[in-house]
């Protein structure tokens, strides 16, 4: 398994903040503490992907951060991008292995404990498990709750990070629920302060780790 520190794992949020130049935002979520971060915009063209994506994995390298290609491999690939994180639909973990190679990270979105069962026996680094709570980003996806997280945390070694509606008011309850590991968008790259907010979530999750 790769030294892969998922703490505190910020995704893009565009759509949240259009008046806010992305680029500047994510390297704020560095600043405050994050230790992985992902580029997740469904409306950039591949082009614009490649653009953005060569300068936030410099950023991430700048921070000692993980920089995540979301579902394009052939954009992870072009940009030397640490990784790529995969939906349930995307290009299989075997076939995106194949094309990466073993020393670049995979991660998969899984949505039920069987998913997260099966998924803990492919060529993967970590899994994603949620949308824990209700979340805007994907608001057809119902909330799997802490339930899933908690049985996720027993029964899997893997590691896996728990997404999905997760802000400052409800971060302590999926820590208690097993999580060592939070994915986050708007709670961090929407906040007023986004140094700040990285900052108080990065402090309460490595005080649940201590």
């Amino acid at each position: 398994m790769k030294n892969l520190d998922l703490s505190l794992y910020v995704i893009s949020g565009q759509c949240f903040t259009p008046d806010r130049e992305l680029l500047k935002v994510m390297e704020d979520a560095l600043v405050g503490g994050a230790t992985v971060i992902q580029l997740r915009e469904k409306n950039m063209t591949v082009r614009e992907m490649v653009e953005v994506g060569s300068k936030l994995q410099e950023l991430a390298r700048r921070y000692c951060a993980t920089f995540i290609i979301n579902d394009h491999v052939d954009v992870a690939l072009a940009i030397d991008a640490d990784g790529v994180h995969l939906g349930q639909d995307d290009l299989p973990v075997g076939e995106a292995r194949a094309k990466l190679g073993a020393k670049k990270i995979i991660g998969l979105s899984t949505h039920s404990l069987e998913q997260a069962l099966a998924a803990a026996a492919l060529p993967l680094d970590y899994l994603g498990v949620g949308p824990v709570f209700t979340t805007p980003t994907k608001p057809e996806a119902l909330p799997v709750g802490l339930e899933l997280v908690a049985n996720v945390s027993r029964r899997l070694t893997v590691p896996f990070v728990a997404i999905g509606g997760i802000d400052e008011t409800n971060l302590e309850q999926v820590l208690d629920a097993g999580a060592s590991n939070v994915a986050v968008i708007r709670a961090v790259v929407a906040a007023e302060d986004v140094v700040g907010a990285a900052r108080r979530f990065k402090a309460r999750i490595a005080a649940k780790k201590a």
